[in-house]
């Protein structure tokens, strides 16, 4: 129904954005993602939409880009997945990372997402398997990744999160390590200079 919205952005916090235009103001729900990348308040602003209507609730959900957008829409097609795992999900992983995640299995990653438990993150390994096949392959975290080991990278990730590190963080912490040091292939290492990304 709605595709994008362009107005300025009147007010925000980590879990919505109010944006106007043509002088009305429209409350939208965001990922922790979106907010991050949000002009100052009253400055000119864009975003990706998907409305989400329901038996007792309505609501606008704002994306920063049109992927993250699209990724939520695919990610709420899961049984069991609402709109705020979906939101949960988007901000606070990289859809690439999350792909990755996907593609490997990796049920130690995802159940540390919040909203995510470890069932759930089998439901989500084994539905969004096949549905991913139609949505495109995953876009990479940076252009030094295609030197590393998908198994090195998620084991990587995996660490930084068990030391309590956000996803989001521990992904910026390790796309910096790889960034400058492109053929690193020991997993402590690559930790190591995570660590001091962070």
């Amino acid at each position: 129904m709605f595709e994008y919205i362009k107005g300025t952005l009147i007010d925000k916090d980590p879990s919505k954005a109010v944006v106007e235009t043509h002088g009305i103001g429209y409350r939208l729900k965001i990922p922790l993602s979106t907010y991050t990348k949000l002009p100052p308040s009253q400055a000119p602003v864009e975003l990706y939409l998907s409305h989400i209507v329901r038996e007792d609730d309505e609501a606008l959900y704002a994306f920063a880009s049109k992927e993250e957008r699209d990724l939520f829409e695919l990610i709420t097609t899961v049984s069991g997945i609402g709109p705020k795992t979906g939101l949960a999900i988007i901000g606070h992983i990289d859809g690439a990372v999350f792909q990755r995640a996907i593609a490997n299995s990796d049920v130690r990653l995802l159940s540390k997402l919040p909203g995510i438990g470890k069932k759930t993150a089998e439901r989500l390994i084994i539905e969004m398997r096949d549905k991913f096949k139609s949505f495109g392959k995953p876009n990479k975290i940076s252009p030094s990744d295609l030197h590393l080991g998908d198994d090195l990278l998620s084991d990587a990730l995996s660490a930084l999160i068990n030391l309590g590190y956000a996803p989001a963080e521990a992904q910026k912490a390790v796309s910096a390590a790889i960034e400058t040091n492109q053929e690193e292939k020991d997993l402590g290492r690559l930790i190591t200079f995570a660590l001091r990304n962070i």
